[in-house]
């Protein structure tokens, strides 16, 4: 089995209203599970990035291959969601 990682997502950014109330600042971790508490769109939109981080996996447009950034689905309320992978 290949190796994993725990994933930090942090929201950055919040304009408008947001649903769940997310806000800048809140913070959960991704152990293989849904987080409680995050809004399951959001999870959603972050559900991809979130694996490919846990897996070893990196995105060529980032600068830091343990970080990315992703934002909900709800346009005129945008969450910034940054993804950190927690190396062990």
């Amino acid at each position: 089995m290949a190796e994993s990682y725990d994933v930090a997502v942090k929201v950055v950014s919040q304009k408008g209203t947001c649903a769940a109330e997310h806000k800048v600042g809140d913070e959960w971790i991704i152990k293989g599970k849904t987080p409680e508490g995050i809004c399951l769109s959001a999870f959603n939109s972050l559900f991809l990035s979130a694996q490919i981080l846990r897996f070893g996996g990196a995105f060529p447009w980032e600068s830091n291959p343990d970080v990315t950034t992703v934002a909900c689905p709800d346009a005129g309320n945008p969450v910034v969601l940054e993804l950190r992978r927690l190396r062990k």
